[in-house]
Protein backbone atom coordinates (compact mmCIF):
# COMPACT_ATOMS: atom_id res chain seq x y z
CA UNK A 1 0.00 0.00 0.00
CA UNK A 2 1.04 3.86 0.04
CA UNK A 3 0.73 6.41 1.88
CA UNK A 4 -1.26 8.66 -0.68
CA UNK A 5 -4.27 10.09 0.57
CA UNK A 6 -7.39 8.09 -1.70
CA UNK A 7 -9.57 9.69 -4.20
CA UNK A 8 -13.68 9.90 -3.85
CA UNK A 9 -14.00 8.02 -7.44
CA UNK A 10 -17.19 8.79 -9.44
CA UNK A 11 -18.75 5.09 -10.20
CA UNK A 12 -21.81 4.25 -12.11
CA UNK A 13 -23.57 1.64 -9.84
CA UNK A 14 -26.01 -0.24 -11.47
CA UNK A 15 -28.23 -2.54 -9.74
CA UNK A 16 -28.95 -5.94 -10.49
CA UNK A 17 -32.84 -6.14 -11.77
CA UNK A 18 -33.77 -10.12 -10.84
CA UNK A 19 -33.67 -10.94 -7.19
CA UNK A 20 -30.06 -12.32 -7.29
CA UNK A 21 -27.14 -12.97 -4.19
CA UNK A 22 -24.58 -13.30 -7.08
CA UNK A 23 -21.13 -11.20 -6.09
CA UNK A 24 -21.04 -8.28 -7.69
CA UNK A 25 -18.82 -7.22 -10.51
CA UNK A 26 -16.45 -4.11 -10.33
CA UNK A 27 -15.41 -2.91 -13.72
CA UNK A 28 -12.00 -0.88 -14.33
CA UNK A 29 -11.53 1.07 -17.53
CA UNK A 30 -8.31 1.81 -19.48
CA UNK A 31 -5.80 4.56 -20.30
CA UNK A 32 -8.34 7.74 -21.54
CA UNK A 33 -11.57 5.84 -21.04
CA UNK A 34 -14.07 5.81 -18.48
CA UNK A 35 -17.28 4.22 -17.13
CA UNK A 36 -19.76 5.64 -19.50
CA UNK A 37 -17.32 3.21 -22.00
CA UNK A 38 -18.78 0.48 -21.03
CA UNK A 39 -22.53 0.86 -20.45
CA UNK A 40 -23.52 -1.21 -22.97
CA UNK A 41 -21.87 -4.45 -21.32
CA UNK A 42 -23.10 -2.71 -17.87
CA UNK A 43 -26.63 -3.36 -18.89
CA UNK A 44 -26.22 -7.06 -20.15
CA UNK A 45 -23.75 -7.38 -16.76
CA UNK A 46 -26.77 -6.12 -14.82
CA UNK A 47 -29.75 -8.80 -15.64
CA UNK A 48 -27.64 -11.45 -13.06
CA UNK A 49 -25.86 -9.09 -10.65
CA UNK A 50 -25.03 -5.87 -9.39
CA UNK A 51 -22.27 -3.91 -11.80
CA UNK A 52 -20.07 -1.21 -10.53
CA UNK A 53 -17.58 0.74 -13.21
CA UNK A 54 -15.59 3.48 -11.78
CA UNK A 55 -13.91 6.42 -13.22
CA UNK A 56 -9.81 6.22 -12.10
CA UNK A 57 -8.46 9.14 -10.59
CA UNK A 58 -7.81 11.99 -13.36
CA UNK A 59 -10.28 9.84 -15.66
CA UNK A 60 -14.07 10.92 -16.40
CA UNK A 61 -15.94 12.64 -13.58
CA UNK A 62 -13.46 11.74 -10.93
CA UNK A 63 -11.33 14.30 -8.99
CA UNK A 64 -7.84 14.92 -10.45
CA UNK A 65 -4.61 13.84 -8.64
CA UNK A 66 -1.11 14.15 -9.50
CA UNK A 67 -0.51 9.88 -7.89
CA UNK A 68 -0.64 7.63 -11.02
CA UNK A 69 0.77 4.55 -8.79
CA UNK A 70 -1.06 1.63 -9.51
CA UNK A 71 -0.78 0.85 -5.71
CA UNK A 72 -2.73 4.66 -5.17
CA UNK A 73 -4.97 3.62 -7.69
CA UNK A 74 -5.82 0.52 -6.29
CA UNK A 75 -6.26 2.04 -2.97
CA UNK A 76 -8.50 4.38 -4.46
CA UNK A 77 -11.03 1.25 -5.90
CA UNK A 78 -10.53 -0.47 -2.84
CA UNK A 79 -11.97 2.57 -0.51
CA UNK A 80 -14.72 2.94 -2.82
CA UNK A 81 -15.90 -0.85 -2.38
CA UNK A 82 -15.93 0.10 1.51
CA UNK A 83 -17.97 2.92 0.65
CA UNK A 84 -20.59 1.09 -1.28
CA UNK A 85 -19.82 -2.12 1.07
CA UNK A 86 -18.66 -4.61 -1.09
CA UNK A 87 -16.58 -6.93 1.02
CA UNK A 88 -15.87 -9.09 -2.13
CA UNK A 89 -16.06 -8.61 -6.15
CA UNK A 90 -15.35 -10.23 -9.34
CA UNK A 91 -13.06 -7.40 -10.66
CA UNK A 92 -12.68 -6.37 -13.90
CA UNK A 93 -9.92 -4.48 -15.54
CA UNK A 94 -8.86 -3.73 -18.90
CA UNK A 95 -5.37 -1.97 -20.11
CA UNK A 96 -4.54 0.31 -17.53
CA UNK A 97 -7.42 -0.87 -15.47
CA UNK A 98 -6.06 -4.23 -15.95
CA UNK A 99 -3.09 -3.13 -13.54
CA UNK A 100 -5.00 -1.64 -11.39
CA UNK A 101 -7.45 -5.00 -11.14
CA UNK A 102 -3.94 -7.16 -11.01
CA UNK A 103 -2.53 -4.29 -8.03
CA UNK A 104 -5.75 -4.40 -6.40
CA UNK A 105 -5.93 -8.83 -6.24
CA UNK A 106 -2.57 -8.88 -5.17
CA UNK A 107 -2.18 -6.60 -1.96
CA UNK A 108 -5.62 -7.35 -1.13
CA UNK A 109 -7.13 -11.01 -2.46
CA UNK A 110 -9.65 -11.51 0.27
CA UNK A 111 -11.49 -8.61 -1.31
CA UNK A 112 -11.70 -10.77 -4.87
CA UNK A 113 -13.49 -13.26 -6.06
CA UNK A 114 -12.10 -14.04 -9.17
CA UNK A 115 -10.04 -11.36 -11.00
CA UNK A 116 -10.83 -10.65 -15.38
CA UNK A 117 -7.57 -8.95 -17.36
CA UNK A 118 -8.32 -7.44 -20.92
CA UNK A 119 -5.44 -7.34 -22.96
CA UNK A 120 -2.48 -6.54 -20.92
CA UNK A 121 0.31 -8.29 -19.24
CA UNK A 122 1.82 -7.24 -15.96
CA UNK A 123 4.92 -6.04 -17.40
CA UNK A 124 6.70 -2.82 -18.06
CA UNK A 125 5.75 -1.41 -21.48
CA UNK A 126 7.71 1.02 -23.73
CA UNK A 127 6.24 4.87 -24.27
CA UNK A 128 3.47 4.73 -27.20
CA UNK A 129 1.04 7.55 -26.35
CA UNK A 130 3.28 10.50 -27.52
CA UNK A 131 0.48 11.06 -30.37
CA UNK A 132 -2.40 11.36 -28.36
CA UNK A 133 -1.11 13.41 -25.28
CA UNK A 134 -0.36 15.85 -28.88
CA UNK A 135 -3.75 15.67 -29.84
CA UNK A 136 -5.59 16.15 -26.75
CA UNK A 137 -3.33 19.24 -26.30
CA UNK A 138 -3.78 20.42 -29.11
CA UNK A 139 -7.92 20.32 -28.28
CA UNK A 140 -7.03 21.94 -25.00
CA UNK A 141 -4.90 24.97 -26.42
CA UNK A 142 -7.57 25.76 -29.05
CA UNK A 143 -10.80 24.90 -27.39
CA UNK A 144 -12.63 24.16 -30.45
CA UNK A 145 -16.08 24.96 -31.01
CA UNK A 146 -17.74 21.95 -31.42
CA UNK A 147 -16.48 18.53 -31.72
CA UNK A 148 -16.14 18.95 -35.95
CA UNK A 149 -13.49 21.53 -34.97
CA UNK A 150 -11.99 19.44 -32.32
CA UNK A 151 -11.82 15.80 -34.55
CA UNK A 152 -10.15 18.26 -37.32
CA UNK A 153 -7.17 19.60 -34.61
CA UNK A 154 -6.65 15.72 -33.09
CA UNK A 155 -6.32 14.76 -36.83
CA UNK A 156 -3.09 16.55 -37.06
CA UNK A 157 -1.28 13.90 -34.78
CA UNK A 158 -3.65 10.90 -34.60
CA UNK A 159 -4.79 9.81 -37.79
CA UNK A 160 -7.05 6.57 -37.35
CA UNK A 161 -10.88 7.91 -36.80
CA UNK A 162 -11.65 5.27 -34.07
CA UNK A 163 -8.74 6.85 -32.03
CA UNK A 164 -10.40 10.19 -32.04
CA UNK A 165 -13.81 8.90 -31.77
CA UNK A 166 -12.50 7.29 -28.10
CA UNK A 167 -10.26 10.64 -26.99
CA UNK A 168 -13.51 12.53 -27.65
CA UNK A 169 -15.24 11.17 -24.62
CA UNK A 170 -13.19 12.99 -22.90
CA UNK A 171 -14.20 16.41 -24.49
CA UNK A 172 -17.16 18.48 -22.75
CA UNK A 173 -18.29 21.87 -23.58
CA UNK A 174 -17.36 24.48 -21.57
CA UNK A 175 -18.39 28.57 -21.76
CA UNK A 176 -15.54 29.17 -24.33
CA UNK A 177 -15.22 26.12 -26.46
CA UNK A 178 -14.98 21.84 -26.09
CA UNK A 179 -13.10 21.39 -22.77
CA UNK A 180 -10.84 18.34 -21.32
CA UNK A 181 -12.52 16.53 -18.09
CA UNK A 182 -9.20 14.16 -18.41
CA UNK A 183 -6.73 15.20 -16.00
CA UNK A 184 -3.86 14.87 -19.18
CA UNK A 185 -1.13 16.82 -16.97
CA UNK A 186 -1.45 14.62 -13.58
CA UNK A 187 -1.86 11.36 -16.30
CA UNK A 188 1.77 12.79 -18.18
CA UNK A 189 3.50 13.35 -15.19
CA UNK A 190 2.39 10.15 -14.03
CA UNK A 191 3.20 7.96 -17.50
CA UNK A 192 6.22 6.17 -16.40
CA UNK A 193 3.87 4.51 -13.68
CA UNK A 194 1.37 3.85 -15.78
CA UNK A 195 3.06 1.92 -18.25
CA UNK A 196 5.30 0.31 -15.50
CA UNK A 197 3.85 -2.82 -13.95
CA UNK A 198 1.58 -3.34 -11.10
CA UNK A 199 2.00 -2.96 -7.86
CA UNK A 200 2.17 -5.84 -5.67
CA UNK A 201 4.91 -8.09 -4.37
CA UNK A 202 3.33 -11.44 -4.20
CA UNK A 203 1.45 -13.31 -7.21
CA UNK A 204 -2.40 -13.53 -6.88
CA UNK A 205 -3.88 -17.26 -6.27
CA UNK A 206 -6.94 -16.96 -6.97
CA UNK A 207 -9.04 -17.35 -10.29
CA UNK A 208 -8.14 -15.20 -13.05
CA UNK A 209 -9.49 -15.02 -16.59
CA UNK A 210 -6.59 -13.20 -18.89
CA UNK A 211 -8.66 -11.91 -22.43
CA UNK A 212 -6.08 -11.05 -25.27
CA UNK A 213 -6.84 -9.64 -28.86
CA UNK A 214 -5.91 -11.61 -31.74
CA UNK A 215 -4.37 -8.70 -33.58
CA UNK A 216 -3.33 -6.94 -30.47
CA UNK A 217 0.50 -6.91 -29.18
CA UNK A 218 -0.02 -6.08 -25.04
CA UNK A 219 -0.45 -9.82 -24.30
CA UNK A 220 2.04 -12.04 -26.63
CA UNK A 221 2.85 -15.62 -26.12
CA UNK A 222 6.89 -14.56 -24.65
CA UNK A 223 5.08 -12.62 -22.38
CA UNK A 224 2.96 -15.52 -21.04
CA UNK A 225 6.06 -16.79 -18.50
CA UNK A 226 5.74 -12.95 -16.64
CA UNK A 227 2.31 -12.78 -16.68
CA UNK A 228 1.94 -16.60 -15.49
CA UNK A 229 4.75 -15.65 -12.85
CA UNK A 230 2.54 -13.00 -11.59
CA UNK A 231 -1.19 -15.00 -12.15
CA UNK A 232 -0.25 -18.44 -11.57
CA UNK A 233 -3.84 -19.70 -12.23
CA UNK A 234 -4.44 -17.74 -14.65
CA UNK A 235 -6.46 -19.05 -17.92
CA UNK A 236 -5.14 -17.22 -21.18
CA UNK A 237 -8.00 -16.75 -23.85
CA UNK A 238 -7.77 -15.32 -27.48
CA UNK A 239 -10.48 -13.36 -28.76
CA UNK A 240 -10.44 -13.43 -32.74
CA UNK A 241 -10.55 -11.09 -34.92
CA UNK A 242 -9.73 -8.90 -31.88
CA UNK A 243 -7.05 -5.81 -31.28
CA UNK A 244 -6.66 -4.16 -27.80
CA UNK A 245 -10.14 -2.90 -27.84
CA UNK A 246 -11.46 -6.12 -27.39
CA UNK A 247 -14.33 -5.76 -25.30
CA UNK A 248 -15.56 -3.26 -28.26
CA UNK A 249 -14.45 -5.09 -31.49
CA UNK A 250 -15.63 -8.49 -30.11
CA UNK A 251 -18.73 -7.16 -27.47
CA UNK A 252 -20.55 -10.14 -27.19
CA UNK A 253 -17.20 -12.70 -27.55
CA UNK A 254 -16.09 -10.48 -24.51
CA UNK A 255 -19.26 -10.69 -22.63
CA UNK A 256 -19.88 -14.32 -23.13
CA UNK A 257 -16.30 -14.94 -21.75
CA UNK A 258 -16.80 -12.53 -18.89
CA UNK A 259 -20.26 -13.96 -17.73
CA UNK A 260 -19.12 -17.62 -18.11
CA UNK A 261 -16.13 -17.19 -15.75
CA UNK A 262 -17.91 -15.04 -13.11
CA UNK A 263 -20.82 -17.50 -12.97
CA UNK A 264 -18.53 -20.17 -12.70
CA UNK A 265 -16.36 -18.63 -9.68
CA UNK A 266 -19.83 -16.63 -8.01
CA UNK A 267 -20.13 -17.27 -4.03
Amino acid sequence: MTDAATLDLHVLDMACEAQSEATPLVVIHGLMGSADNWRSHLKVWQRTRRVIAVDLRNHGRSPHGDDMRYATMSQDVLALMDKLSIHQAHILGHSMGGKVAISLARMAPERVVSLLVGDIAPVAYQHGHDDVFAALERVRDTLPKNRREADDLMAEHVKARSTRLFLATNLVRGDNGMELRVGLDEIKRGYSDIIGPPAGDVPFEGPTLVLRGSESHYVTDDMLPALRAVLPKARVVTLKQAGHWLHAEQPEAFQQAVDAFITHHDR
